[in-house]
């Protein structure tokens, strides 16, 4: 194998927006992407993935992409939905949040129970099942790499880690695939709308009936990376704060928390300055940090994972699958009140539950861009997927892997 090619940050960020430039077209040339949904990192990312694997397979030479400057790109987006987030939406978000952490558990629970039964079935121990489950799913590549050295010890099986990564990768990709058409299922069904439908969209900017959007000016950008860059730097030292208290956090959730201290905290301590919250400027910045971090992301997964994968992990997926469509559509949407919300939400929990975070908002947002806005959606699903989520996968993950 000849030696590997170092794809640096400034390369591998200029590969990201030509494959999501490259997602965007096939979007609007194939109808089949556009009426289910599908984001434009996704088709983009997944395509230039394909072609990536195939030239390692035809060169025998590894590409390896600097990933420092697209997790730059989710701090970015993660603070934008900070700002984006007023006191009003967390009030009203706080049931919603309350019934989707709920939910969020009992999918955990649901997932490593399959996990178990596809473990047992063909005949590895029962703490494999993590790996075929919630380990690999809900929390993602590093989780199932986290996970794996305590599921080798538990189980003597070395093939563990390569298991949770091959789970993890299949399930980002299903992930990204499902949530835009259960929206629409959804949204159609039940023919639903925006309880507001003229309210700005938290991320990105909805076309016109022309395919214009607002125009935007240099102005309302500075004054919108100006409180960005505020609020990051108030969320790293939130960080350190938090760090220092003993407990871990991925840096984008105190940059979040700041994100909505700033954009909440700025009106008042200056009335006359011009708003940055819902402003076209913001859902534009939001939509480009958005973008760029997905269209890497799926960009660079490595298919060589997925060789010698036999059809059991396939097998198991699919039942995963399966139990997410309809957990979702005959249960989560109607607990959640079968309105608008909960189906922006059902394409968000399809999002993360089988992939990620920015899968999930990448779902949503696909669907807000099309149907109208949700702005509560874009608040509550990140605090449970990015903050709860890991301590309750934990604790269960903990629980069969000490059975």
């Amino acid at each position: 194998m000849a030696e590997p090619v170092i794809i640096n940050d400034f390369l591998t960020a200029t590969f990201g927006f030509a494959v999501f430039l490259l997602g965007a077209r096939l979007t609007r040339k194939v109808a089949f992407l556009r009426e289910f949904n599908i984001p434009e990192p996704v088709s983009g990312g997944l395509l230039a993935a394909g072609l990536f694997a195939l030239y390692m397979q035809v060169s025998g030479q590894d590409l390896e992409f600097s990933m420092q400057g697209r997790d730059l790109f989710l701090i970015l987006f993660f603070t934008s939905i900070g700002l984006n987030a007023r006191l009003g939406d967390l009030v009203a978000g706080g049931k919603p949040l309350a019934i989707l952490l709920v939910l969020t558990v009992l999918m955990i629970v649901a997932q490593n129970g399959i996990g178990v039964v596809g473990a047992l079935y063909f005949d590895l121990p029962v703490p494999a099942g993590v790996m075929l489950g919630s380990a690999a799913l809900i929390g993602g590549h590093g989780t199932a790499i986290a996970w794996a050295p305590e599921v080798v010890r538990a189980t003597g099986l070395t093939d563990m880690p390569e298991i949770g990564i091959a789970m993890a990768t299949l399930g980002l990709i299903v992930a990204a695939l499902i949530g835009g058409p259960i929206a629409k299922l959804l949204i159609a069904r039940f023919d639903l709308t925006p309880r507001r439908p003229d309210e700005e969209t938290t991320v990105g900017l909805p076309f016109d009936k022309e395919g214009h959007v607002r125009p935007i000016t240099h102005i309302s950008l500075m004054r919108v990376m100006l409180a960005l860059n505020i609020a990051i730097i108030l969320g790293h030292a939130l960080g350190e704060v938090i760090e220092a208290a003993g407990l871990m956090l991925p840096t984008f959730v105190p940059c979040l928390i700041m994100g909505i201290v700033v954009g909440n905290v700025s009106p008042v301590l200056f009335p006359k300055m011009a708003p940055i919250s819902r402003t076209p400027s913001l859902a534009v910045i939001s939509d480009f940090a958005l973008g760029a971090f997905l269209a890497i992301s799926l960009m660079t997964l490595d298919f060589a994972t997925l060789r010698g994968v036999g059809w059991s992990i396939a097998l198991v997926l699919a039942c995963q699958t399966v139990m997410t469509f309809l957990f979702v559509r005959y249960f989560l949407f109607p607990v959640l009140g079968r309105g608008y919300r909960a189906a922006v939400l059902a394409a968000g929990f399809a999002g993360f539950s089988l992939g990620a975070t920015p899968t999930a908002i990448a779902n949503m947002t696909a669907v807000t861009k099309r149907y109208g806005p949700s702005p509560i959606a874009f608040v509550v699903l990140p605090l449970v997927s990015a903050f709860f989520v890991d301590i309750a996968n934990a604790i269960v993950i903990q629980t069969i892997v000490n059975f």
